[in-house]
């Protein structure tokens, strides 16, 4: 018998703070450069790097936390039959963090005993473990560390399921993914749909990751020989045929603890009719995941067994705990996008389950042996026809609302329902229901543009709050401006940051200038800096963000965010004496922040303020982006600057090298993807 169940889990955890008030705009280049080797065939050049640019609007960035752990209460749904129990953190993404077989009583996934955010998702937080549901968007979605809705839903014999869903600001879109458990199946069932509701075509992204322990003996098996695999000598992409992969000379690629350095590589399951990833162990057991065809490719991804992969294991864990990922995605790379028409539907399902085989055949040193043996035993459990049966049902039922909200997401969707027509077209699936009790503080100012044509002043010791940047609402704002007196400095400075997330820079600049002419604020002053900064005009970016630190500082608002980008700048300006000012006139609270410190390292790197250096560096940092090599960067150099110091000798003249192996990075301070 299924049952679905709604708990509490408390476990260790770093709490959210606040969102970073201030906008990220999105980069020039809406597309990647990507060095593609000569052995990439021409398919799968297509779309490699499109509309991969990083973005972030309308969505802030979360990157107020710490290393400071307390007990942690989380609202956890259970989806469970006889064979397996699946744990669902609605309030974190719907990340599905634990899946038991239960005859075996046995941990399929990595379930993470601890909430630690780290900095490597779009939005900046990101934790490790469990299936993440990735979408609209290269990289970790935006939604990962937030409530996302969730919904008792039933199946077509009337057995309970879950349904995740949400509305994704970034491009507009609506996805869901509803889970099944039938009684006597042993595996579970996750059928995702993701809508482009909008009149406009656009760029899809999907990627599933699966978290599962890296132990010893562990093989990552997929039906394909054909890989596409990162190049380190060229830093790019090159094409190769399984177990022979030119990034690992001479070792099988697919035992991840060969894998001396962080990497990753895609199999190209084009030709599978059943597309599937398997982390199976010594004996040959462990996790499957299988999809019908749509969600075609599959990816490995490694941390490597050098100081900095392992530091980042137990840096987002607990130390000793080892994870990799197995990961299943719509294109052949994560940098790949798919043209995603204006009003188009997808759909697949995925089933992930438990997996036993032969394990002297899960580990023959004929690569194409051992997962065709694999693919012989799915096949005896479960076959393409039927997969298709069941996502035909699935589609179904998806034209069903949800008997019961079980978690609120954002009130966004509900917004957009009532504004804009965007996300209530007659085709659109049942599934997508936003109720309007979702409905919260940051959308009643967008709702007030929407019914009284103006969007209401606020005193700007406030912080502006959640911002809009779709072309509907762009509109929308823009002929509540042609009447005068709704031409306020907040109203301005939203129309503001709609036209340079539109690349629109001139009209940003003018109406965040006549912001400023009818009530100065930092906030305005701040993103005249950011677009004078990425235009190189250094001395005036200086400026700005000097008058509005000023403002700042008079009216009393957060410091931490606006601290990090002046003080990073007046680093770029060469301006150190003046950076060790404002440091000096920051509060303890800001002082002390991560950013902040690392920055505060380079000044005093720079005035060789060494022991300053030293002691900044020792602490655990919480917000260090994936691979960032900052910190062993400066580590380094300060001994370097020690050693010309104590010599007498030019600092150009004191080898790096010999520098690196005679005081080697503390391993709290390597976040390194390389040796």
């Amino acid at each position: 018998m299924t049952e679905l169940r709604v708990e509490t889990l408390i476990l260790p955890g770093c709490k959210l703070g606040p969102d970073n008030p201030l906008p990220f705009f999105r980069e020039k280049a809406t597309d990647r450069t990507v060095k593609q080797h000569e052995s990439l065939p021409d398919e799968k050049r297509k779309y490699f790097g499109w509309q991969a640019g990083q973005r972030v609007l309308p969505y802030r960035m979360q990157d107020q936390y710490s290393r400071q752990r307390v007990d942690y209460a989380m609202k956890v749904v259970v989806l469970e039959n006889d064979f397996l129990k699946a744990t669902f953190w609605v309030e974190l993404g719907g990340r599905l963090m634990s899946l038991i077989y239960k005859p075996l009583n046995r941990e399929l996934l990595y379930n993470n005993p601890v909430f630690q955010p780290a900095n490597l998702a779009i939005r900046n937080a990101w934790f490790a473990g469990g299936i993440e549901w990735n979408v609209a968007h290269y990289g970790h979605s935006c939604h990962t560390c937030s409530p996302v809705f969730a919904a008792a839903i039933t199946d077509a014999q009337g057995e309970p399921g879950l349904r995740l869903y949400e509305f994704d600001r970034l491009k507009g879109f609506l996805w869901h993914t509803d889970f099944y458990l039938p009684s006597r199946s042993e595996f579970l069932i996750a059928f995702t749909q993701v809508v482009n509701p909008r009149d406009e075509d656009s760029s899809m992204y999907w990627w599933t990751n699966i978290a599962v322990p890296e132990l010893p003996g562990v093989r990552i098996l997929a039906p394909t020989d054909q890989a596409i695999y990162i190049d380190s000598a060229l830093e790019g992409f090159g094409y190769a045929q399984l177990p022979d992969l030119p990034s690992l000379p001479g070792k099988d690629p697919t035992y991840s603890l060969n894998w001396p350095n962080a990497n990753e590589f895609f199999f190209q399951c084009d030709q599978a009719d059943i597309p599937w990833e398997a982390a199976l162990d010594e004996h040959g057991s462990g996790l499957i995941e299988a999809s019908t065809p749509r969600l075609k490719y599959r990816k490995l991804f490694c941390w490597g067994t050098h100081q900095g992969g392992r530091h980042w294991q137990g840096f987002l864990a607990a130390p000793g705990m080892a994870y990799l990922e197995i990961q299943a995605g719509l294109a052949p790379t994560q940098l790949h996008h798919l043209p995603f028409a204006a009003g188009e539907a997808w759909h697949w399902t995925e089933f992930f389950g438990f997996m036993q085989a032969d394990p002297a055949k899960v580990h023959d040193p004929n690569y194409a042996a051992a997962w065709r043996a694999v693919d012989g035993v799915l096949k005896e459990r479960i076959t393409a026809d039927q997969m298709a049966a069941i996502e035909q049902s699935c589609l179904e039922q998806s034209e069903r609302n949800s008997n019961m909200i079980l978690q609120n997401g954002s009130g966004w969707g509900a917004l957009e329902q009532i504004c804009t027509g965007q996300v209530q077209h007659d085709h659109l699936p049942g599934a997508f229901y936003f109720p309007p009790s979702s409905l919260g503080a940051e959308q009643a100012r967008w709702l007030a543009l929407f019914n009284d044509k103006m969007l209401p002043e606020q005193p700007p010791e406030l912080v502006p709050g959640e911002w809009q940047v779709q072309k509907e609402w762009r509109e929308r704002l823009a002929a509540s401006l042609i009447t005068p007196e709704n031409r306020n400095w907040f109203a301005l400075l939203h129309y503001g940051v709609m036209l340079a997330e539109a690349f629109d820079q001139d009209g940003a600049t003018a109406a965040w200038r006549e912001s400023i002419e009818k009530k100065p604020s930092a906030w305005a002053y701040r993103n005249l800096a950011v677009l004078a900064q990425n235009n190189g005009q250094i001395e005036e970016a200086v400026d700005l963000y000097r008058q509005g630190w000023q403002l700042a500082q008079s009216g009393g608002l957060p410091l931490e965010a606006l601290a990090h980008e002046y003080l990073s700048l007046l680093v770029q300006a060469g301006q150190y004496t003046q950076a060790r000012a404002v440091f000096g006139s920051l509060p303890n609270d800001a002082a002390n922040s991560d950013r902040v410190q690392i920055v505060w390292a380079r000044v005093a790197l720079k005035l060789n303020q060494l022991d300053a250096v030293e002691q900044a560096l020792q602490r655990s940092f919480a917000t260090v982006r994936e691979g960032q090599v900052d910190l062993t960067d400066l580590w380094f150099e300060m001994w370097q600057r020690r050693e010309a110091l104590q010599s007498g000798t030019a600092l150009e003249e004191i080898s790096l090298e010999r520098v690196k192996a005679a005081h080697p990075a503390p391993p709290e301070i390597d976040f390194r993807s390389a040796e």
